[in-house]
């Protein structure tokens, strides 16, 4: 059963107006973290928001928190039920809002104070947009390994909304707290369990239908990233649930045409998503490969070939699946050149 706490009774006309823009704040056994996060939401410079903290059966102070706030604060919801993940947690909390847009935010992350302020006024100023993005710092900065770090990097470096689409099978190209979206847009699509991260299945989803999202060029967002992350935790999050979810959307669009295709690269990335693939009946005629070892040989039936090869090969779709993000700028350059365009000859999907 779900219960409501929308303000222990005292909230007055300010929970009548009805908000710009709703919080949808998943929380589960968040009790060390939840009241910086909330704090974060009060600072903001854009007043006209509701906040949702939808308790998915925590056992520790996760409710009592959200329960303070919402005394003080009627802006603040809780909705509390049963344990039943993250998913079931954000579809309730999604079915509650009232804002015309929703802002996703996780309970152990914080906000810049102008985040709502700035992400509003871009979708303000372009109707077109579905959704928008930020920068994002991760921390504590104590711990950060050099791959998380690159990652930063790499979202940081996405700036329009065509970065976002021809980064977006690299990783997913906008951090889910950093996401503020059209309500209508957010119902209509909802979230799905499929095994795989539920964001970048959203995201995807939402540019496979041809919805544009931009990004909000700067640090709006601090994401916390430790071990007991639901990111780095969470089975759905490790890297061979991502390799699948980029597979099943290669498959059902740019794969779509033909079974067979083009791989450029035959690393640990390469040979995941092969293998991903294949299980939607798509393998590649060809591997482009430098390791002197390969070239010549026939890889599951794949010729192995180098790069110089490929103006002479038949002109099937081309997935570029290498890890490092300057050898990607490279291959991509290299394309160009040939006159192969991205998005329409050639993806990155690393």
């Amino acid at each position: 059963m779900t219960r409501s706490c929308p303000g222990a009774g005292n909230a007055g006309p300010a929970l009548e107006r009805r908000p710009r823009l709703s919080i949808l704040l998943p929380a589960y056994n968040a009790g060390s973290t939840l009241a910086a996060c909330l704090r974060s939401i009060t600072r903001q410079t854009e007043t006209r928001w509701e906040c949702l903290v939808v308790d998915d059966g925590s056992s520790d102070a996760t409710a009592s928190i959200a329960r303070s706030f919402a005394r003080r604060d009627p802006r603040f919801r809780l909705l509390g039920g049963e344990h039943r993940g993250l998913v079931e947690a954000l579809n309730r909390g999604l079915a509650a809002c009232r804002g015309d847009f929703v802002a996703r935010m996780d309970a152990d992350d914080l906000m810049h104070r102008r985040r709502l302020s700035r992400q509003l006024g871009v979708l303000d100023d372009d109707p077109g947009l579905v959704a928008v993005g930020c920068r994002v710092r991760l921390f504590p900065r104590r711990g950060l390994g050099d791959g998380m770090r690159r990652y930063e990097r790499w979202l940081d470096a996405i700036r329009t909304e065509r970065d976002v689409r021809r980064e977006a099978f690299v990783e997913c190209p906008v951090a889910h707290p950093a996401l503020t979206i059209r309500r209508d847009a957010l119902t209509a699509f909802g979230y799905r369990d499929r095994g795989w991260p539920e964001d970048y299945d959203l995201v995807l989803r939402l540019l496979a239908a041809g919805r544009r999202i931009g990004v909000v060029p700067e640090r709006l967002v601090s994401w916390r990233s430790e071990p007991g992350s639901l990111s780095r935790s969470s089975a759905a999050y490790r890297i061979e649930r991502f390799t699948a979810c980029k597979a099943a959307f290669l498959a059902s669009a740019f794969l779509a045409g033909d079974p067979r295709y083009i791989l450029w690269g035959y690393g640990s990335t390469g040979r995941g998503l092969r293998r991903a693939l294949a299980e939607h009946g798509r393998r590649p005629a060809f591997i482009i490969e430098l390791h002197p070892g390969r070239l010549g040989n026939r890889i599951h039936g794949a010729e192995v070939v180098a790069p110089e090869r490929l103006a002479e090969l038949p002109r099937l779709p081309l997935v570029v699946s290498v890890a490092r993000e300057r050898a990607r700028r490279q291959i991509r350059d290299r394309l160009a050149a040939l006159g192969f365009l991205e998005e329409r000859d050639f993806v990155c999907a690393a």
